[in-house]
């Protein structure tokens, strides 16, 4: 089993499609059991799996960081091997309560490593979709991470937070040995000037990158519109095609 976290500080840079079709394509592509984690009050990420609107809903966020146990919340797709944890606005009243109370605060996802499939079997990834900050519930997230990705859009802000995302790893370092931040994920690239010059910044300033880029295609926000995954509504768009590479080049890091 692989943990891992999506995050950035600045919202509308892509990280829950990265996360969306980081899952689907491990899912439907290489096989893998795969359970989605919406850690984000917006429910962004639920929404696009259907969740909001089953009639055995509930918050699975807010009641992880209220110790349930994460079998016992998360919902099966319908698709063997592909499970969700759902969040909606809820998450943010569990994440004030956690604040308020003393004692442990940030070994609340230590439940994920024993979430298990419908085979019984754990789940080969766990993929989180944080939200724009550095919350507790983000905290709690990042304390049971194996990976970190960190989706970028090149703008003027694209790279506010980056150094308080490493400082926050390197302080989670001495109860989670194990995490790691793979890498900055550039997302809707174009290849103008300033995105070549965003590019080049970030290799001056020794940030780590994943070599692919998610390219920027129309059809990202025509998939969000039809509810499919981008992978299943357009699958030869340039930014389907740039998620696959995406992917693979993921495994193959992770797999040295």
């Amino acid at each position: 089993m692989r943990i891992i976290s999506i995050i950035n500080l600045k919202g509308g840079v892509g990280k829950t499609m990265t996360a969306l079709e980081l899952g689907y394509i491990l899912h439907h592509k290489y096989g893998q059991s795969v359970l989605l984690v919406d850690n984000d009050k917006q429910g962004n990420l639920s929404q696009a799996m259907g969740k909001h609107y089953a009639e055995d809903y509930i918050c699975g966020t807010a009641q992880l960081l209220n110790g349930r146990d994460v079998n016992k919340i998360m919902r099966f797709t319908g698709e063997p091997g592909m499970g969700v944890v759902s969040a909606d606005m809820s998450l943010l009243t569990s994440t004030y309560q956690l604040m308020g109370k003393s004692g442990e605060k940030v070994g609340q996802f230590e439940t994920l490593r024993n979430a298990r499939a419908e085979d019984g079997k754990p789940y080969d990834y766990i993929i989180i979709d944080n939200p724009p900050d550095m919350g507790i519930n983000v905290i709690n997230a990042l304390m049971v991470t194996d990976d970190v990705i960190v989706p970028v859009k090149l703008d003027q802000w694209a790279l506010d937070g980056l150094e308080t995302i490493k400082n926050q790893i390197s302080e989670c370092r001495e109860r989670n040995p194990g995490i790691k931040l793979l890498g900055i994920l550039v997302t809707m690239y174009r290849n103008n000037d300033a995105n070549v010059a965003g590019v080049e910044w970030l290799q001056d300033q020794g940030y780590k990158m994943f070599k692919e880029k998610i390219r920027y295609s129309e059809k990202v926000a025509e998939s969000i519109m039809m509810g499919k995954p981008l992978e299943e509504y357009s699958p030869r768009s340039a930014a389907a095609v740039s998620y696959r590479k995406f992917v693979e080049e993921y495994r193959r890091g992770t797999s040295e």
